[in-house]
């Protein structure tokens, strides 16, 4: 099978429960209750693209044509319902490299959702595109998602690293390769 160049198209990947898939305005309730949650981004950047905007409209309808010069952001859907996004992004064509991402709505929290859409997206990227690095950074107080990553093979590979989050101050952060 021929290995595709990530960012040459929206995919569409499916296995179980899992669906992530592109957004449509459909999803535009599910999306705004996401984006309106404090808990949600309480460890995230301040600057994804969801929450560059007010209007939600905007965003679903410019997801894949500003976003896909670096990046892509999917929806994550378990049985059909909307549950977060998921991430690809900071995309380096001439290593091969990539970053993880994702956040879900706080009713799936605990449910092994991100989980399972991780290993979803690391199969994805591995197997059916020319991604041969795949890496993710968290807070180090998100535990949560340290759990995640530790599931699907990452490891911990800096320690309280400074970054720019766009915070007042540089945000502890943990880095993880797989």
């Amino acid at each position: 099978m021929s290995r595709r160049k990530l960012l040459s198209e929206v995919p569409y990947i499916k296995k179980g429960r899992i669906e992530l898939r592109a957004l449509g305005l459909q999803d535009e309730e599910s999306l705004s209750e996401l984006v309106r949650s404090p808990r949600v981004y309480r460890y995230l950047p301040t600057f994804l693209f969801e929450k560059q905007y007010e209007d939600i409209r905007y965003v679903i309808s410019h997801l894949y044509d500003i976003c896909m010069k670096e990046s892509i952001i999917l929806g994550i859907f378990a049985d059909g319902e909307f549950c977060g996004l998921a991430e690809m992004y900071g995309y380096r064509d001439s290593i091969h490299k990539i970053s993880v991402g994702y956040r879900l709505l706080e009713r799936c929290w605990g449910k092994g959702i991100a989980t399972e859409a991780l290993g979803i997206m690391v199969d994805y990227l591995y197997e059916q595109t020319d991604i041969e690095i795949i890496t993710a950074s968290t807070m180090i107080e998100n535990l949560a998602s340290a759990n995640v990553l530790t599931k699907n093979g990452f490891s911990l590979v800096v320690h309280s690293a400074l970054e720019d989050w766009g915070y007042a101050e540089p945000t502890l952060t943990d880095k993880w390769i797989r």
